[in-house]
């Protein structure tokens, strides 16, 4: 028990730049107390105390914002950042080394029994905001970006991005167009308008091309005519036909 402790806490000072010293881990992350609270909480669940185990989830979330249900399953150095927000439902199952940030929702998607949350495998980092929903899979190391809405299973080591979910980044490569800076993932929609941009850009290449051979056209026109002024009758059908020294013009 020491040593899951020990590893708890070990795990935070790892991955918050913020997690000077232990004491301050220890007093300060709500995020380390709802899961030592949650493994109270499960022990309680395993052994039929079903009642007891969900008033005591209450009270952690009362305490810290955060809503763990006891029959959830949680692997070791698990972490949850910052965490207000976080709802993790009762037949998840979490491997070792997640990362939670605030606002995660591991949930479900209607009144289906049996298993019906996600499972998020070793290395899993979930960004802000996000949320993973059913019974899917999120394969080891494999990270959601911020705001996504996850309802297919993901490989292992992809990116998630998106409403819903999309893999954008597979085993390091692009799918479609990044190692947890969650902050740094593809967006689809700045994407799709860059696409367009460069469309653009393209376009008024080859417009501003046919412009230099028209001029160029016009410009050879005007070095065959004469200093004077000429004629320029318009015909009945409305062309206009020019006569001048060495030729004739008709437009």
């Amino acid at each position: 028990m020491l040593r899951r402790i020990s590893a708890d806490i070990r795990a935070v000072k790892e991955r918050d730049p913020a997690a000077t010293s232990t004491f301050s881990v220890l007093l300060n992350y709500p995020g380390l107390h709802a899961l030592w609270w949650h493994r109270v909480d499960h022990w309680l669940w395993g052994h039929g105390r079903t009642v007891i185990a969900r008033f005591g989830s209450q009270i952690a979330r009362w305490f810290t914002g955060i809503e763990i249900h006891p029959g959830a399953t949680i692997g070791d150095r698990f972490f949850i950042d910052h965490g207000m927000g976080v709802v993790i439902g009762e037949t998840t199952i979490i491997g070792n080394d997640v990362t939670l940030y605030q606002g995660v929702t591991l949930g479900g998607t209607g009144k289906e029994s049996g298993k019906r949350h996600p499972t998020l495998d070793d290395c899993v980092v979930v960004g802000v905001g996000a949320a993973v929903l059913g019974n899917i899979t999120i394969g080891r190391g494999s990270k959601v970006g911020g705001g996504a809405v996850v309802i297919d299973d993901v490989p292992p080591n992809c990116t998630v991005v998106g409403v819903p979910g999309r893999v954008v980044v597979r085993s390091g490569e692009r799918v479609e167009a990044v190692d947890l800076h969650h902050e740094d993932l593809p967006d689809p929609v700045v994407e799709m308008f860059r696409c367009l941009q460069r469309r653009v850009d393209r376009l008024e290449k080859q417009t501003a091309a046919a412009r230099d051979v028209a001029a160029e056209a016009s410009g050879e026109f005007a070095e065959d005519a004469v200093d004077e002024p000429v004629a320029c009758p318009i015909e009945a059908d409305g062309r206009i036909s020019v006569d001048f020294e060495g030729g004739h013009w008709e437009g």
